[in-house]
């Protein structure tokens, strides 16, 4: 079984996520930030796993510690759940569209982190979900799941399309990357190691 729960818990956040990566897309996502938990219910949903959050955190002052701190626990999650990471695909990638949007992510579980965001949102919101939170939980992601994260918002005008869609084209493809192929020997790295 390739499941993991991670909870993490400091003076601005108490998080706790689940997640089996051969599920379903069973979800259950309960965040303080409605637009939050909307996004995290789409990787879950989109990449087949069955993924479970608990999230509190001080969105009085402002939604950025709950982001962050859920996208590290999230990776955090991944990379428990993972272990050492044999027979996976290791690389996934995806582009997609939703009206008048196009995102791509492309992503590597090799164990390096590295985070970049090509043409973020800067400016705006989605409800009380600030716009530029986007690129914040991607890059605790991938600090958390010591993975290379790419995001590129291809096209659009309406921010709610912008993020959605490249939440989606995230959860398909880590869907990809983590998923086991038979034609895998072993570990797929020179090094013989994903995980250092």
């Amino acid at each position: 079984m390739r499941t993991a729960t991670v909870h993490r818990k400091t003076r601005e956040t108490d998080i706790q996520v689940t997640i089996d990566l051969d599920g379903s897309g069973k979800t259950t996502i309960d965040t303080p930030l409605p637009f939050l938990s909307h996004m995290v219910d789409q990787i879950g949903r989109h990449g087949l796993f069955d993924l479970t959050v608990v999230a509190k955190g001080d969105v009085e002052i402002d939604g950025h510690h709950t982001t962050e701190d859920l996208g590290i626990v999230l990776g955090q999650a991944l990379a428990q759940a993972l272990g050492n990471r044999q027979g996976i695909q290791r690389y996934g990638w995806a582009t997609l569209p939703m009206d008048e949007a196009r995102s791509t992510v492309t992503l590597d579980l090799g164990g390096r982190t590295f985070f970049v965001a090509e043409n973020p949102l800067t400016e705006g919101a989605v409800g009380t979900f600030d716009v530029q939170l986007e690129e914040v939980f991607f890059e605790a992601f991938a600090r958390g799941a010591q993975a290379n994260v790419h995001v590129k918002h291809e096209t659009g005008r309406n921010a709610h399309h912008m993020i959605e869609i490249t939440f989606k084209a995230f959860a398909k493809a880590l869907m990809q990357a983590t998923r086991i192929d038979p034609r895998v020997g072993g570990v797929p790295s020179t090094k013989g190691t994903l995980t250092e």
